[in-house]
């Protein structure tokens, strides 16, 4: 059974009890909620500060004027004890009193488990217990004698409305067998004809023909609806489902009822949401409710007003690379505001998949999870169609005689897609930077071993190259290396002031992004291209005698 909170201020004091509180407290937490539900009377409205106070023992920010009316606060407090105990997973024998299942309020009572789910929908408070090893439904003794002494005349009239005479049912089965032999319908079908004939509820029909299926097997009416269906008949249903096949004819095909279709499919899809693998990065404000909006409010405009400045692709691209160059740049405004977005749709969707019972998954609570996933999705590939020029702009500089651009290109485009995933916002650095290293530590360890597979098969003498010294530098070596540079070259750059700095890293790209002449350099920073050249040359006399001085064996401009 799932419901949606009328308000979501319960529900994120749930979550945040759920992130925040231990297993003792969310247990006493539990008594705790179910006593203010008894006291909650539907025609006055409550504080949330009052209802927080009541449910934590903590108050909630005094200055909050947010009031909640008795109906929703009882119809939310009651979601509260569900989902909260979930999280708990009490064993049914550590319970304070006798914990009764959905099976035997049925026997107590003689109503089907239809109807014990709908009094669940209109206040029977029910928690989740560990019986056998499995989560189950369980209502306590006294919350189940309470919502009975309050809803006497409706637990009344169920009662009486089940009780079938042995003539009701002679008559229910002889209506039925007659009506499988003269037409294929399923067990749903004929069951909402003899409800309306016989003046019952399809759901009594339908139990009453199980149960005789079930007790009479060699006489049965329906004798493939009675047993559970098997791995590949739920798979089979699944994969029909997904091409097309309407659930009307899955049921006659599989002559179950639509709603026990629409089961199968349902645990299957959270089975498949289950596996996916779902990483991000966690922030300290994901916890806090008010951030919400902000952080998934539009993206910021550029805070000199500005429109992004364009960038000219580079002569010899295909279209479809030359593309890439059309798509602005993010400010570090955006970018950290896009980051932010994404990993927040992720969390949001893992703590929906944590709550997430495949044996009991809903419609909606799958399609919120596929929501949240799809706009996570949406906003990552808004962050890496910003930043496919920077692959194109590194490839360019590793192309080789054995090297192909275009491979180079898509390898690239792998290690974007990894960094994106893994790039923490919150540290302050730049995205270009963090995903430049990423591509070029790839390069650096696929290039070599490319290089060596493409010799090997070009001149076929296996045997004289692994006899002959291999004078390469290792794999591991090289990457130690390489950083070691990177990490002079930043530390070089950080001694020369910020025009010095900003000139030589346009100027060969030090940043991921294309190289810029002197005469784009000198309209950017408003002087001419002349004095743009003085300081780059005074910049590369500093860089030189820098790395005379510490001795560093490095590659000058």
């Amino acid at each position: 059974m799932s419901q949606s909170y009328r308000h979501p201020a319960l529900r994120q004091l749930m979550e945040q009890q759920t992130r925040s509180a231990t297993r003792e407290r969310r247990l006493e937490q539990l008594d705790r909620a179910e006593r203010l539900l008894a006291e909650i009377e539907g025609s006055k409205v409550y504080p949330f500060e009052f209802l927080c106070y009541r449910i934590t023992g903590y108050r909630a920010d005094s200055s909050s004027l947010l009031t909640i009316n008795g109906r929703d606060v009882r119809h939310d407090l009651r979601l509260y004890v569900e989902d909260l105990s979930r999280t708990v997973g009490q064993p049914v024998d550590e319970a304070t009193e006798p914990v009764l299942t959905v099976e035997d309020v049925s026997r107590r009572y003689r109503v089907s488990t239809r109807t014990v789910n709908r009094w669940r929908r209109q206040g029977l408070v029910a928690r989740h217990f560990r019986v056998e090893g499995r989560i189950k439904v369980g209502f306590l003794e006294s919350s189940l004698d309470r919502f009975v002494s309050e809803h006497r005349e409706q637990v009344d009239r169920g009662t009486r409305f089940s009780q079938l005479s042995d003539a009701e049912r002679d008559e229910i089965i002889r209506r039925a067998r007659r009506m499988a032999a003269v037409r294929q319908a399923s067990l749903a079908e004929i069951a909402r004809r003899i409800a309306r004939k016989m003046s019952r509820s399809p759901e009594t029909i339908r139990m009453t023909l199980k149960t005789y299926d079930r007790e009479h097997p060699d006489r049965a009416i329906f004798p493939g609806s009675t047993g559970p269906l098997d791995p590949e008949a739920r798979a089979q249903i699944y994969r029909k489902f997904r091409t097309g096949t309407s659930v009307e004819i899955l049921a006659k095909q599989y002559g179950r009822t639509r709603s026990s279709i629409y089961r199968v499919l349902n645990e299957l899809r959270a089975e498949r949401l289950l596996e996916m693998k779902l990483e991000y990065m966690h922030n300290e404000s994901f916890d806090d409710p008010k951030a919400a909006a902000e952080i998934l409010a539009d993206m910021p405009v550029p805070a000199d007003g500005k429109p992004p400045r364009k960038v000219k692709a580079p002569k010899g691209l295909p279209p479809y690379l030359a593309s890439l160059y059309e798509v602005p740049l993010l400010s570090r405004e955006q970018e950290a505001h896009l980051f932010r977005k994404m990993n927040f749709l992720k969390y949001k969707a893992h703590l929906r998949r944590e709550q997430l019972d495949p044996h009991k998954a809903k419609t909606a609570e799958l399609d919120e999870i596929d929501r949240l996933q799809d706009e996570a999705l949406a906003v990552k590939n808004q962050i890496i169609r910003a930043n496919l020029r920077l692959v194109v702009s590194i490839a360019k500089r590793h192309v080789g005689p054995s090297n192909n651009f275009f491979e180079l290109v898509s390898d690239g485009n792998m290690s974007l897609i990894r960094a994106v995933e893994k790039f923490d916002y919150a540290r302050g650095n730049k995205f270009s930077t963090y995903a430049s290293w990423a591509i070029m530590k790839n390069f650096a360890r696929t290039i070599p071993e490319e290089n060596y597979r493409r010799d090997r098969f070009v001149t076929g003498h296996e045997e004289m190259f692994e006899s002959a010294a291999d004078g390469r530098i290792d794999e591991h070596e090289y990457e130690v290396a390489h950083r070691r540079n990177v990490e002079a070259v930043q530390g070089m750059l950080g001694r020369l002031d910020d025009r010095e700095r900003r000139i030589m890293i346009s100027r060969y790209g030090l940043d991921g992004s294309r190289e810029m002449t002197l005469e784009q350099l000198g309209k950017e920073l408003g002087i001419t291209k002349e004095r743009v050249r003085q300081i780059e040359s005074r910049a590369q006399e500093k860089l030189r005698r820098i790395a005379v001085e510490e001795r560093m064996e490095l590659p000058m401009f």
